[in-house]
């Protein structure tokens, strides 16, 4: 009876894309079981990056690049050096770069950092735990979990249409982390870069990476087990980021 189910459940066509998106959120385990079966990639990857040039487009569009380097000028100590016209001048051609640098952002940030957490999520299956996973499947896993941050994408977005541009850190436009509730100007930027880290979106996307890596080996390791080694990955990442801060 039991080869008799799993035969049927290997024959069931898979879910779409939006029962999937939606399973994500209400049933994870269920939802990483499907995609494990039979993983794609290209429709959630697709999503993730139309959403990050959402957000990315409509801050351009809202606030301005000229204003975002103001901002990010003002935030650091080479203010209270330049005159107004090094100031100006600092902001046109800061202007420029920004704007480019912000749209290579939509369009590549997404894709990098799956491939990236993918490729760290097949180390730690493959390397640590001996299982022989497929990139595909990590890939496929990564890209589905990461469907939670469209929600994140929506608050950013509601955020950067309804708040005062001058009061709007381009940075941090979302209040889903502890950073957005301190002000950039009167905090450091290491514990602005820690706090900011602490965005409960991240760690929702971790407990969905060990429940779907977990359901991609058959559960032979515990969703906690790999979430703990995500949240590792992760504070050294974050680890990293502070001490680049502290850099300037």
């Amino acid at each position: 009876m039991s080869t008799m189910s799993t035969e049927i459940a290997m024959d069931e066509p898979p879910k779409s894309f939006l029962q999937r998106l939606v399973g994500i959120f209400v049933s994870p385990g269920a939802t990483f079981v499907d995609i494990a079966r039979k993983p794609d990639f290209i429709v959630p990857l697709i999503a993730g990056i139309l959403a990050t040039m959402a957000v990315i487009e409509t801050m351009l569009a809202k606030i301005g690049a000229e204003r975002i380097v103001r901002q990010s000028l003002e935030q650091s100590s080479r203010a209270s050096n330049m005159s107004p016209d090094q100031m100006q001048q600092a902001m046109e051609q800061g202007a420029k770069f920004t704007s480019i640098f912000m749209h290579l952002t939509g369009l590549l940030a997404a894709p990098i950092v799956l491939l990236v957490v993918a490729g760290v999520g097949l180390l730690i299956m493959n390397a640590i735990f001996g299982s022989r996973l497929k990139f595909k499947t990590a890939l496929s896993v990564t890209s589905y979990a990461n469907l939670v941050n469209l929600l994140g994408a929506i608050i950013a977005l509601v955020m950067i249409l309804v708040a005062d541009p001058e009061q709007l850190n381009p940075q941090n436009p979302a209040p889903t982390n502890v950073g957005f509730f301190f002000n950039p100007r009167e905090t450091s930027k290491p514990l602005l870069s820690l706090l900011g880290s602490l965005d409960i979106f991240s760690i929702w996307l971790i407990v969905l990476l060990g429940i779907g890596f977990s359901e991609a080996v058959s559960r032979k390791v515990k969703p906690a087990t790999i979430s703990v080694c995500f949240a590792v990955a992760w504070a050294i990442w974050v680890l990293a980021k502070t001490g680049l801060s502290m850099l300037g």
